[in-house]
């Protein structure tokens, strides 16, 4: 009896003093995450959802992608939204209780674009202040996209280029995203713009425009992922929510993220962002 007892002591003693498990918890293989997403990390995401449920049993389904994630959780159609941190509906949506603290996940990124012959001699570089500075120095059009991050963006380009003057090469025809694009390609003009969609319309037809200078860390664009708050809105999965936001924050998957390649554009689009949450420092 005593032996028995002591063998009984000896194991709780290990179980109590063994270290914490780090790998995900593994879930029923019933349960899913509904992922709402803006409308550029779908390529990224969908090729780890596999990674995922195999790690954890549980599916996640990308139940939409498009400028608006946010509406779609506000009705409990999604446990975990992805979206820029700057995306207008971030703050709102977080500070009226709706969801959780945002935790960054990883950075897509703008880059400058411009004609393929590229009168400037731009292509390569990695200091985008430089690029600017060359475009003005050779007159080359530049095309304003007046959506709000790139204007914003363009501006602290042509400070810190030291550029402060600007001529009839510098258009400003209020348009936007593919717009502006559009008309860059028309005008033969650089133009700033998101990677992601910019190969997106790429793909629907010619254009006569090419990724020039990608590797400035100022593109980046920080996203983050979001629960829903469960006591804000009703039927969200949020344990799955959180094994997959913990999912995207492990090294293992911010490793897979950082080697991303899209089979058009053989040069790294995203970041991994991952070192930002405290609780992984």
């Amino acid at each position: 009896m005593k032996l028995r007892i002591s063998s009984i002591l000896i194991a709780l003693f290990l179980l109590v003093c063994s270290p914490l498990i780090t790998t995900p918890p593994v879930f029923s293989e019933g349960g899913s995450v509904r992922l709402a997403l803006v409308n550029v990390p779908d390529e990224l995401l969908r090729p780890l959802l596999p990674e995922f449920q195999k790690q954890t049993g549980l599916r996640a389904e990308i139940v939409y992608t498009g400028n608006d994630p946010f509406s779609v959780a506000r009705e409990g159609k999604a446990d975990l939204v992805i979206a820029h941190y700057g995306h207008e509906g971030t703050e709102p949506f977080v500070t009226a209780g709706l969801g959780l603290w945002p935790h960054p996940v990883f950075a897509n990124q703008m880059v400058l674009l411009g004609p393929s012959a590229d009168p400037a001699h731009v292509r390569g570089l990695t200091n985008a202040a430089e690029a600017f500075r060359r475009i003005a120095a050779g007159k080359s059009p530049f095309l304003v996209n007046n959506s709000a991050g790139a204007k914003y963006l363009e501006e602290i380009l042509w400070t810190s280029a030291n550029v402060h003057e600007k001529g009839s090469w510098h258009l400003d025809l209020k348009s936007e995203g593919q717009k502006a694009a559009r008309d860059a390609a028309e005008k033969h003009a650089y133009v700033l713009w998101g990677l992601p969609p910019f190969l997106r319309l790429k793909r629907q037809g010619p254009i006569d425009l090419a990724p020039l200078v990608v590797g400035d860390p100022i593109f980046q664009r920080m996203m983050v992922s979001i629960i829903v708050n469960t006591k804000k809105v009703e039927g969200v999965n949020a344990d799955g929510a959180r094994a997959f936001q913990d999912f995207l924050i492990a090294p293992a998957t911010q490793a897979r993220i950082r080697a991303f390649r899209y089979p058009d554009f053989d040069q790294q689009a995203w970041w991994p962002a991952g070192r930002h949450n405290n609780a992984k420092d």
